[in-house]
């Protein structure tokens, strides 16, 4: 196997097109075609197959090596990266995975920040739930990722702990009460967000000792809010996906206190290459000591948003 065969077998599975993979390495079709070829015959496996329906596929051998692939890129990334920080010329890849609401709030200003000082660095970001970061994290499509804990299958560090609310339909009869019990929402007609959002509020009902009664599950922060305006249910949501509420919803504090943590996650801290490490340094001094975070709700003034019912 060389360099552009491992290349461009990555390029393909991520892309699942022969086109776009040679597009990328400058490679005519019939050419890609041929490299492929050669590595399976010099492999003895198939890697690859072509589906009607599904259109191409990797076979699960090919997912195995996938991986394995991956790795090598990285490592030899880890090498132009070391040669380019001898020269003082910082440059490399980093592919950064996020859920929605860390994507939005916490990766355009780190990439601003490193971009500023080593334009030679490129930083592609790939969103998707709490549930699809790990799964690229632990295939090695991604170097790092934003996540809510457990996490303990990956080396991570604390970057934000953002607080946990009681969201109200604005005519709820709850919404009168300025700090909700966990237990006023035992009765409650609940809404949760899945994929990987979960654990904290699974974890706040626990230690109330109180029952969780799901009567919808989400994927999407927005969608709960739009649901919760509708009055179809009441919602325990995160600081970060508040702070811009739809009109007729109300946000209440918790009592007990509730927070969701968020973490930066990598294979391991010891391999990191340079420009992964570099990401790393930049978030944590832009946002683990939370200056840089966006305002409490009371402090953003969001706390009694639409309430015209206050006592």
């Amino acid at each position: 196997m060389n360099n552009t065969q491992i290349r461009l077998f990555v390029l393909i599975a991520e892309s699942r097109s022969f086109t776009k993979a040679g597009l990328e390495l400058n490679m005519t079709q019939p050419a890609v075609s041929r490299a492929i070829s050669a590595l399976e015959a010099e492999l003895d496996v198939k890697l690859l197959l072509r589906d009607r329906r599904s259109g191409l596929m990797l076979t699960d051998i090919g997912k195995r090596i996938l991986v394995i692939c991956r790795g090598i890129l990285s490592g030899l990334d880890k090498i132009d990266q070391e040669i380019a920080a001898e020269k003082g010329l910082e440059k490399g890849l980093i592919r950064i995975g996020a859920f929605p609401v860390a994507a939005a709030y916490f990766v355009p200003k780190i990439i601003s920040a490193i971009t500023a000082k080593y334009p030679g660095i490129e930083i592609r970001l790939y969103e998707g739930s709490v549930a699809e970061v790990k799964d690229w994290l632990a295939s090695r499509f991604i170097d790092a990722g934003l996540m809510i804990p457990p996490v303990e299958e990956f080396a991570s560090l604390p970057l934000f702990r953002e607080k946990l609310y009681a969201v109200l339909p604005g005519d709820h009869e709850l919404r009168h009460k300025q700090i909700i019990c966990v237990k006023d929402l035992e009765a409650q007609p609940m809404l949760l967000c899945r994929s990987g959002y979960e654990p904290p509020v699974v974890d706040l009902f626990h230690r109330a000792r109180s029952r969780l009664n799901v009567k919808y599950e989400v994927n999407s922060y927005i969608t709960a809010l739009n649901m919760i305006k509708e009055g179809l249910a009441v919602g325990v949501m995160s600081q970060l996906s508040l702070l811009s509420l739809p009109p007729n919803v109300v946000v209440r504090e918790l009592a007990p206190d509730a927070y969701r943590d968020i973490h930066i996650a990598v294979h391991s801290l010891e391999e990191t290459s340079i420009a992964v490490q570099l990401f790393i340094d930049t978030a944590l001094q832009l946002f683990s000591g939370n200056e840089a975070a966006p305002p409490s709700l009371a402090a953003a003034g969001l706390i009694n948003v639409n309430d015209k019912d206050k006592e």
